[in-house]
Order: structure tokens, then sequence, then C-alpha cells
């Protein structure tokens, strides 16, 4: 790993980017605009979690509930999502960085299915950055996905209901492969998960910034991590045994 890597900094940050569209009403811009300063960020967090030692970094960047907003809206962001698709893959595959969509994507068109299936290829053997991308992505529907999944198991036969853990439902979840999310950033001054990541989220740590997404650069990630850095994870210990001074 990057050998700016500290002791306390999080394996796996994940970030509700929030406020685009605040941030466009601030300056009299169409939506779209804000989700196109929005595609800024993202680079100077992807470019901040490099040079920080991040392992993992997951973007919350279209919910299921999204496909409610206007739909002239909607059409951009798909647009967008195209766009970024094709466009910063290459970026990231000659950074190392690899690409991994994670939602339920027959939501999405052919167009975009293929695109996304292109990029996973090309990034997939890349042993940098782990960057994920929650679209059409709703933390229900990954835990129903998830249920239905070891079902379709149990009803072939092939696994039993006592053979059900916790242990087995975290491998067959999304990013169950991955190390847990240590630390949730919710940008935009807003105090709550929307249906994100609810399974992986158990012992995360939460961190706000009032910030809207646009402007949520490197220095604000820098400074959430330093706050993360200061915190003592217990996992349901006592502060004594985590820090030595009594029997675990």
């Amino acid at each position: 790993m990057d050998s700016k890597k500290q002791k306390n900094t999080p394996r796996h940050i994940a970030i509700i980017m929030d406020g685009n569209n605040r941030w466009a009403r601030k300056r009299f811009l169409p939506g779209i605009a804000g989700h196109k300063a929005g595609a800024d960020a993202v680079r100077a967090v992807i470019r901040g979690c490099v040079d920080q030692g991040v392992e993992v970094l997951t973007l919350f960047a279209f919910s299921s509930e999204n496909w409610q907003r206007p739909q002239k809206e909607v059409n951009a962001l798909m647009e967008l999502f195209l766009l970024s698709l094709r466009r910063e893959v290459k970026k990231l595959h000659k950074y190392n960085i690899r690409l991994h969509i994670i939602g339920d994507k027959s939501g999405f068109s052919d167009e975009i299915q293929l695109a996304i299936a292109d990029a996973e290829v090309l990034t997939g053997n890349n042993s940098g950055l782990q960057l994920n991308i929650a679209a059409n992505y709703g933390g229900r529907w990954d835990i129903v996905n998830t249920a239905k999944a070891l079902a379709q198991q149990v009803a072939e036969g092939s696994l039993t209901p006592e053979e059900i853990t916790e242990d087995l439902f975290n491998r067959t979840i999304s990013l169950g492969d991955l190390p847990a999310p240590d630390l949730c950033i919710r940008t935009a001054g807003e105090q709550r998960i929307s249906n994100y990541l609810l399974w992986q989220f158990a012992y995360s740590e939460f961190y706000y910034s009032p910030l809207l997404w646009p402007d949520f650069k490197e220095k604000a990630l820098a400074e959430a991590i330093d706050d993360f850095a200061g915190r003592q994870r217990r996992f349901g210990k006592t502060s004594e045994q985590v820090e030595g001074k009594a029997d675990a």
C-alpha cells in the first residue's frame, strides 16, 4: 500500500455525495451543472484516497430512489454516467485503479450495461485503489437480493438453512470480498444514511461535512480522515479492553 498510509487511516471509505443540486442553485445554474462539478470532486477525492493510502473507496452515485427525480434530470444523469464510464475509465486504468459497479445494473440501458462491463474488464486486474460506484443501489435491495440468492441455494439443495450464518450472508452481499467500510462521509450537512450500505455500516464511523459535494476536495478529505484517526473504535468492547488495560 502507499507509503503515506498512517496507522489510523481507514482502509475503506464510503461517501454519500450530497449537494450537487444545491451547489448549482446557489449559482443560478441548471442542476446538471452541479453534477458535472461533482465529477471534479470525485476526481479530487480519488487522488486524495490514493495519496492517503486508502485501499477502498465506495461512492453513492445514484440510488434506487433517484429514478423518482424529474425525468429531464434523470436523463442528464444517465448521459453523464455513460460519458464518465467511457472517458474516465481510461484514466483509472492508467493509475492502476480497479472499478466495480454495485447495484441493480439491469435497470440501466443496454448501452450503459455494456459500458459498465467493458470498464470492469479493462480495470479488473489492477492492484491499486479499489473504486466502487453504487448505482441504482439501495441497501434494502442489497439485503433482499442476498436473501434471495441464499434461498435459491437452499431450494436447489446446495445449502441448508442451518448453514446460513452471518459470515456467509456477509460474504454473499455486495462488497463482501472487501474490508467493511471504516468511515462513511456525507456532505452537505445532512445526517442520514439514505438506504446506503445498511448491512455493511454495522460498525462504521460517520463524519458529516457541511460542504456541498462539489466543494469537497483533497483538504476536506484529509480533515475527515484526521477526525477518524482520533476516534476509538471498540466493536462492543470497553475502552479499557481496547487500550489493553483490562482482560479481554
